[in-house]
């Protein structure tokens, strides 16, 4: 089954960068995700990118401030995250699922896939 690894999480002070990858092994969906969930807060979506890349999807609240890209070659997908809020703070999970639409769904398909998370603080 597939299996999706988290890395690149850490603590950073407010106006920061970290990068975040997604490393998948097994067979897994074209489409990807990154969702986030702060302590006490509903898991929410962050941002997609389909197979190619050439189509991404981001939430209001990062807009401007996070990138989401793929490596195919390397079966990674990355999360950049710049401007960095104490609003970030959260778990950053990364997911597949089997269309690039369903990324924006948190309970996705039957066909959803999470990894394990990575945590991001972000102080003020």
């Amino acid at each position: 089954q597939v299996q999706l690894v988290e890395s690149g999480g850490g603590l950073v002070q407010a106006g920061g960068s970290l990068r975040l990858s997604c490393v998948a092994s097994g067979r897994t969906f074209s489409s990807y995700g990154w969702f986030r969930q702060a302590p006490a807060k509903e898991r929410e979506f962050v941002a997609a990118i389909n197979w190619s890349g050439g189509s991404t999807d981001y939430a209001d609240s990062v807009k401007g401030r996070f990138t989401i890209s793929r490596n195919n070659a390397k079966n990674t997908v990355y999360l950049q995250m710049n401007s960095l809020k104490p609003e970030d703070t959260a778990v950053y999970y990364c997911a597949t699922d089997s269309t690039f639409s369903s990324l924006r769904v948190v309970a996705g398909t039957w066909s959803r896939s999470w990894g394990q998370g990575t945590q991001v603080t972000v102080s003020s």
